[in-house]
């Protein structure tokens, strides 16, 4: 049975890989199998840069534990700096 679950999205950012910072292009955020985790599933997070001189990845794999506080952390903070009308 398949059960991974995928959503990609377009985005604005930067990332450091193994050869230094890039511009991301695109982030991929998925429920399945990891690659390299001891787990049986995993949340996966590719940070992703897709440009016609090649293609650059950054991934993450999270307890679907872990990803719910990574959740919770994010709102946190942007919501301190909404408060603090820091511009979004």
């Amino acid at each position: 049975m398949c059960t991974m679950i995928v959503d990609n999205i377009k985005a604005t950012g930067s990332a450091k890989g193994r050869d230094g910072w890039f511009s991301i292009t695109d982030i991929s955020v998925s429920y399945d199998h990891p690659f390299h985790a001891p787990l049986e599933h995993a949340l996966n997070i590719d940070f992703m840069a897709r440009a016609e001189s090649g293609f650059q990845r950054i991934s993450a794999e999270l307890t679907a534990a872990d990803a719910l506080e990574l959740i919770k952390s994010i709102e946190k903070v942007l919501s301190e700096a909404e408060s603090r009308e820091i511009p979004l």
